[in-house]
């Protein structure tokens, strides 16, 4: 007897429908029968079953903190949004960022979104939104895999008591060293902040992600001392840069010199299309640059990248329901990464790239891998992209905690009714 068998599931690269049986919280068998009964069955009839998406970068402490406020971010930029976001800060307690947080985090589950690597600004002397989600970080560990970076907003030298504050938040149980470099007041200060951030986390065995050149700005180069602070500190394949809106501007001739030292210090890139196509090129009259860093030539020179969602409902972006094929929907645009292949390791961006940042164990749908699953109204991973498909089960450990009807339209000829399903 098993917990749960999922019948007739379109796997990623399985020919034919897989049955996928669980036990104890575990993938046990993937095969094309799977004899014996189970407590529960989900017959998928062909549907697409993938791993949960994983979302590598959000800011979970300022999530839904525009809900009812007057004053919004009206230029659109980033910098609105840092100072709107410092003036929110002194109002906020650990009740309020909790419940924020909680409230997002089931919009999460009902989108399969079951990883969350969340940034939570230290730049607060009472690390009140740090406290908050270290709480929320074990009520929801059933549920979701919350991995928290220590994230300087102000700046890690800048802000008198960043360095102090990032020691205190370690301390407490924050997973991942943050940093900032391009909001330092130089460029030196900048790749100073890396200096000592790669050593800091070389020194206590974390991994690191930094924003990094989150700039129109072509001469915005702090992502070549991140790689050589990477190489320095003995931290390849444990760094993340994340953003790198600048090399949407930088020279090719520079871009073909800094490919390749990515790659030699295996950095993981995330980009957050949603938020950067909305923050980026304000400052242009026309042509308005899109401002998102090169996934297409990144992916190219062998480097693993993700797609992340960032914010919503915050001081940078008034909009979404923290849906990741949305997420990857817009890269398939904005990128200009529509062949099908291209589409394809899209879907794998808001999947398994960003299950690697985060160094997720048992993550996937083979034997030995944690029971957790997402079962799509859709039969492939481009399909699922098309039309956003609703999570029709989501399971963890074994257990559906999840469930959407599957979506149906019904068209009206007179005295005929005509089913329509977009799939």
């Amino acid at each position: 007897m098993f917990d749960l068998i999922v019948r007739q599931a379109n796997i990623v690269g399985k020919q034919l429908p897989q049955d996928i049986a669980c036990q104890q919280g575990k993938i046990v068998a993937v095969a094309l029968r799977i004899e014996g009964e189970a407590q529960r069955e989900i017959d998928a009839t062909g549907r697409l079953v993938t791993p949960p998406f994983v979302d590598s970068h959000f800011h979970m402490d300022a999530t839904l903190s525009m809900l009812g406020q007057s004053r919004q971010n009206e230029s659109g930029t980033l910098l609105e949004g840092i100072t709107l976001w410092g003036e929110l800060k002194p109002e906020q307690t650990v009740e309020k960022v909790k419940e924020r947080a909680l409230k997002l985090m089931n919009w999460s589950i009902a989108r399969g979104v079951l990883a969350i690597r969340s940034h939570v600004d230290i730049c607060d002397p009472e690390l009140t939104a740090v406290q908050a989600l270290l709480e929320v970080r074990e009520q929801m560990r059933p549920y979701v895999d919350l991995q928290l970076v220590a994230f300087p907003q102000d700046g890690y030298l800048r802000d008198p008591k960043a360095r102090e504050n990032m020691a205190r938040a370690l301390a407490m149980g924050v997973d991942v060293v943050g940093g900032i470099p391009h909001f330092e007041r130089t460029m030196a200060d900048g790749a100073e902040s890396l200096r000592q951030l790669c050593e800091l986390a070389s020194k206590r065995g974390l991994l690191m992600d930094i924003h990094c050149d989150e700039s129109d700005d072509p001469h915005s180069r702090h992502v070549e001392a991140l790689v050589a602070e990477t190489v320095r500190t003995g931290l390849k394949g444990r760094v993340a840069g994340s953003h790198l809106t600048s090399m949407h501007s930088m020279d090719n001739y520079y871009v073909s010199k800094l490919l390749p030292l990515m790659a030699e210090a295996e950095l993981n890139i995330i980009c957050n299309p949603l938020v950067n196509l909305l923050l980026q090129g304000r400052h242009d009259t026309y042509p308005k640059r899109r401002g998102l860093t090169r996934v297409k030539e990144l992916m190219a020179a062998g480097i693993n990248v993700a797609l992340g969602h960032d914010d919503v409902l915050d001081p940078w972006y008034p909009l979404g329901t923290h849906d990741m094929l949305e997420v990857a929907h817009m890269g398939i645009h904005a990128l200009h990464m529509s062949g099908r292949q291209e589409m394809e390791s899209l879907f794998n961006a808001v999947t398994y790239n960003p299950a690697k940042i985060m160094q997720l164990e048992g993550y996937g749908l083979e034997p030995g891998c944690r029971a957790d699953m997402v079962v799509l109204q859709a039969s492939d991973p481009v399909q699922a992209l098309r039309v956003k498909a609703p999570r029709l089960k989501v399971v963890r450990a074994g257990k559906v905690i999840a469930e959407t009807p599957e979506v149906k339209s019904h068209v009206y000829f007179d005295d005929k009714v005509v089913d329509v399903d977009f799939t």
